[in-house]
């Protein structure tokens, strides 16, 4: 409408979260300075946004998977910087996405100059989905269970996953979605802090792991193969016991977990896992901001007082892939990982190891922005991730990868 630039988005305006985009400008004057602005308003109305400078080529093009940003919130060739910076006007905002039936509206605007942003050149939309076409969505209230059924469209045999997030519980829909339109019949699971689940459960029981496994392997869509299980923090040495006990699981990954059971003791047939012995008067909450370390409430988990508190994980035929992110400022995850991949390959199993510099502890699906420090959920205090912005961007897209992969192997 009179605007003086064209911005696009390809290969279509339209894609999944998770899809890596071309940004472009077109229309400018050779050499212009510009500035280019993502926002983003999420569910609750929270406004992120990212910034960066940029100079347009010598035909008054700018394509942002060749143009260095000069400036702003990032510097330098990146292609999704826009995306992976959008960072909250309020601090300690997690860009978490609660409805996947509908898109995150990512507004892109070009503003002439390096300055006040006064004089906008032209803008677009970017529509970006958590559902792929056709992927349908099914709420399971069955038996005990409290969960999301996602189906790839068509009739499979596709493999099957259940998702795992942390200890803040909540029924956590994004990751599962995404998974589910890359081709994984997907179970996203609550099992803390959901309808009548308590924030913090007294004991965890396997046998409704076990009846989330059972449910997938039923539905008509998912390979015989063996059934996968994905988990993040909590949700990561949850899914190492569902591998290490229930027979049905064929491949693990843990994200940012550990090699024990933490925090709530874990009740099998005729057997309990306890809990990892911690002492919260090792919690460091700096004065200015309130921000809470967890890193040293742990006893030493090397210490042999502290093994009927491990995982067995070598007892298990299952695959196993353990990520990390090394500025982990929350948990000593790599150390952890470490420790149950020395294990496994101890005894001989098969187990794949990456560990990020540079990246913190919510390792997420890709472009979803760092969040460094946020309220959790249950304990109601300001924790601190960790995670530097471009790295943590880089290990997300290659985490994401590799988990895809993985699965598309083993299962």
């Amino acid at each position: 409408a009179g605007m003086a630039a064209r911005v696009s988005v390809l290969p279509s305006p339209r894609c999944l979260f998770d899809d890596p985009v071309q940004i472009r400008v077109a229309g400018l004057r050779p050499q212009q300075a510009v500035t280019l602005r993502a926002s983003l308003v999420d569910e609750s109305g929270e406004l992120f946004q990212a910034h960066a400078l940029y100079r347009a080529g010598s035909s008054g093009e700018l394509d942002l998977s060749h143009s260095p940003a000069l400036g702003g919130s990032y510097l330098g060739v990146e292609p999704m910087g826009l995306l992976w910076a959008l960072q909250s006007k309020t601090p300690h905002k997690r860009l978490a996405k609660r409805n996947v039936l509908t898109p995150f509206f990512v507004d892109l605007e070009v503003y002439e100059g390096h300055g006040d942003m006064s004089r906008l050149l032209g803008k677009c939309t970017n529509e970006r989905w958590f559902l792929g076409e056709g992927v349908k969505r099914i709420s399971v209230r069955e038996g005990r269970l409290k969960a999301t059924l996602f189906l790839p469209p068509g009739p499979g045999p596709f493999p099957g996953l259940i998702d795992l997030y942390g200890s803040g519980g909540g029924l956590i829909e994004y990751r599962a979605s995404l998974l589910a339109s890359r081709g994984f019949v997907t179970l996203a699971l609550a099992y803390m802090s959901f309808e009548d689940i308590p924030a913090m459960p007294e004991i965890l029981e396997l046998s409704y792991f076990e009846e989330a496994v059972n449910f997938l392997r039923k539905q008509r869509q998912v390979k015989d193969t063996g059934i996968g299980v994905l988990g993040l923090s909590k949700g990561g040495d949850l899914a190492l016991s569902m591998a290490t006990f229930l027979p049905g699981i064929k491949a693990a990954v843990s994200i940012s977990g550990s090699s024990f059971n933490s925090f709530i003791p874990l009740k099998g047939d005729g057997f309990t896992i306890p809990v990892h012995p911690y002492d919260l008067g090792r919690m460091k909450i700096s004065d200015e901001s309130g921000l809470v370390d967890f890193s040293d409430v742990l006893d030493d988990h090397t210490d042999p007082a502290t093994w009927d508190c491990r995982i067995p994980v070598e007892r298990s035929s299952a695959k196993f892939l353990f990520l990390s992110g090394l500025d982990d400022m929350n948990w000593k995850s790599d150390l952890y990982c470490q420790d149950a991949v020395q294990r496994l390959r101890q005894h001989g199993r098969e187990v794949e190891f990456y560990s990020y510099s540079g990246a913190g502890h919510l390792l997420e699906p890709p472009y979803l922005p760092l969040c460094k420090v946020s309220i959790h959920r249950v304990l109601g205090m300001l924790v601190h991730w960790g995670g530097q912005w471009r790295e943590h961007a880089k290990a997300q897209e290659d985490a994401w990868r590799r988990i895809q992969a993985f699965f598309w192997t083993h299962l």
